[in-house]
């Protein structure tokens, strides 16, 4: 459960969540994680990364990083010895090609110095980036295939670049299409999107089915038949692949 944000996080949003799944008839093994119950994982982390001296601070705002486009300039790279008052901790990055075969998207890569620039491990306000922690809990929970939404195929090479540095496994990666507003842009509380309403279950499997290319036959009623049948025909090749989303390069 990623609860990094504690300013942006409603209060029961965790909660609403975990129920949401178990309406659709979606469940987990063990114990949830919560990434907050990890901070002291991260932090040695952290100083790992501060003693070979691949971090530094930055005290750039947030104007600035704007005003320097979709990659940071280095502004603060040179930098010894730490500044006075709030600052950011930034990843130095090397002039060199990070990527993967994605198993929807196929290849992606970006070369990090040139196409994102040093990169956010922990934020101004003290807060964990969700780069370190969601590399650092992949490796944790033995994660081996990571499927998510393409929203986040941009920070797929930041991560492995991370997982090496600190000599991780690598996982497989899927990254599906998501869905979109009239704007083309992703259904989000960020773009006032509505929650998802679960009290009709099943219908939202089998739109949520056919928008991924698979659609279920029409006799099967209720959440465990759609979601078993889905299991059983299953075909990654025939989800769509798409790249209409950019990611937020600075964080």
């Amino acid at each position: 459960m990623e609860d990094l944000d504690p300013p942006r996080e409603p209060p029961g949003a965790a909660d609403t969540i975990l129920r949401q799944m178990e309406d659709l008839g979606m469940y987990w093994d063990g114990e949830v994680l919560y990434q907050s119950t990890r901070l002291s994982a991260y932090e040695e982390i952290l100083q790992d990364l501060l003693s070979r001296n691949l971090c530094f601070p930055c005290t750039c705002s947030r104007r600035q990083v704007r005003a320097m486009g979709s990659v940071y300039d280095g502004s603060c790279r040179s930098r010894t010895g730490d500044p006075a008052g709030s600052y950011a901790l930034r990843l130095r990055t090397v002039p060199e090609m990070w990527g993967m075969e994605d198993r929807i998207q196929g290849r992606y890569e970006q070369n990090l110095e040139s196409d994102v620039g040093d990169f956010v491990v922990r934020r101004r306000d003290g807060l964990f980036a969700y780069q370190l922690a969601v590399v650092a809990d992949d490796a944790y929970q033995s994660i081996n295939q990571v499927v998510r939404g393409i929203d986040l195929l941009d920070s797929t090479p930041r991560q492995l670049y991370l997982q090496s540095l600190l000599g991780y496994p690598r996982p497989h990666y899927a990254h599906f299409p998501v869905l979109l507003n009239e704007q083309g842009q992703k259904l989000s509380k960020q773009h006032f999107a509505a929650p998802v309403d679960t009290r009709q279950p099943a219908a939202l499997l089998r739109r949520a089915l056919c928008f991924l290319n698979h659609p279920p036959p029409t006799d099967l009623a209720g959440p465990a038949e759609l979601l078993d049948w889905a299991a059983g025909n299953w075909d990654i090749l025939r989800i769509p692949a798409w790249r209409g989303i950019p990611a937020s390069r600075h964080e």
